[in-house]
């Protein structure tokens, strides 16, 4: 976790650390910030990349990281549910990791609250990668291309910290910003198409989707039911709280176009499917949030408002990152 620190201190601390080791964010996105017992560096984000892309971290050697979340499908997997050793089926879409450095929380119910938390809970859960980080970590040191890694990076051995931390990095690097509503709010009048434009004005307004998609990153960081059925309690499994059933994290809408399908179930196909859901009201539940009502949008104006998502919120700088050689 990060400590308290002054203000003034943390900004200089980020953009130190990110001068040195990335180029500069993209833009529209906040800087990003890393926790202070685990700063980057070139070879910690090499590390994490190769962890992230490789198999052998499963139980089958088959299951990465980047089979949920695969960059040429929005970092997601383009299935409705994420598919782990021997094909088992979780009941829950895959979040991507696009952006998921500015999200205060991980996981769609956000039970961990830094991307650390978050890098070892597929590893060791039965249906996704269904090994022991005990096992893992004998696993990888037996490879000594990753012990050797290890032992400049971290200074030590594999050890199941060194993973998480080294995923973590990584995973900070997968950043999409500089789309063409970045451009347009900074005085480019022809970054986005005239459909784009009426559909940023339907966003922002009788839409009523920033609401909980505010912000550089498009979130509110928030959780809430927003009427998909179904008896997953989502954020009420963590919290205890009977308000918080069927919530779930507001995801970020940045490169949203890239990884159908949508919402924690995966039941809606398409970005059409997702406006008229919320132009119909979402289905009835008694902890329904408050802000989902039906929209009064016409046919055009739910068009529009799909053309701004997918045209306005896509990147030319999408970091379609491949898989590295691995040890």
């Amino acid at each position: 976790m990060i400590r308290t620190i002054s203000a003034a201190f943390l900004t200089l601390f980020v953009f130190e650390l990110s001068d040195v080791i990335f180029a500069a964010e993209p833009a529209g996105l906040p800087p990003v910030v890393h926790p202070m017992d685990n700063p980057p560096t070139d070879e910690k984000i090499a590390l994490g990349k190769q962890l992230f892309f490789d198999g052998r971290l499963s139980a089958d050697n088959k299951v990465a990281c980047a089979t949920c979340h695969d960059p040429a499908k929005g970092f997601s997997n383009g299935e409705q549910f994420a598919t782990g050793v021997e094909g088992k089926k979780g009941g829950r879409n895959s979040p991507t990791v696009i952006n998921a450095a500015l999200q205060q929380f991980q996981f769609w119910d956000g039970r961990a609250k830094s991307l650390e938390e978050q890098a070892l809970g597929p590893i060791q859960n039965p249906i996704e990668m269904n090994l022991p980080l005990d096992a893992v970590v004998a696993k990888l040191n037996g490879i000594e291309g990753y012990k050797s890694q290890f032992q400049k990076v971290f200074g030590t051995d594999v050890t199941s910290d060194g993973i998480a931390k080294a995923i973590a990095t990584y995973e900070r690097t997968v950043l999409s910003g500089d789309a063409p509503y970045d451009r347009f709010k900074a005085g480019d009048a022809s970054a986005l198409s005239e459909p784009a434009q009426r559909g940023m004005k339907i966003f922002f307004n009788k839409g009523r989707c920033s609401v909980c998609h505010d912000g550089r990153n498009f979130t509110d960081n928030g959780f809430h039911n927003i009427g998909i059925p179904g008896s997953d309690e989502g954020r009420a499994a963590i919290s205890k709280s009977t308000g918080d059933k069927g919530a779930f994290k507001t995801p970020t809408l940045r490169e949203i176009a890239r990884s159908a399908p949508y919402m924690h179930d995966g039941s809606l196909k398409t970005l059409e499917e997702v406006v008229a859901h919320y132009v119909k009201g979402g289905s009835p539940n008694p902890q329904l949030d408050e802000e989902i009502f039906p929209l009064k949008l016409s046919a055009e104006e739910a068009a529009d408002l799909v053309t701004f998502l997918k045209e306005g919120l896509s990147s030319p700088s999408y970091p379609a990152h491949t898989a590295p050689q691995l040890p």
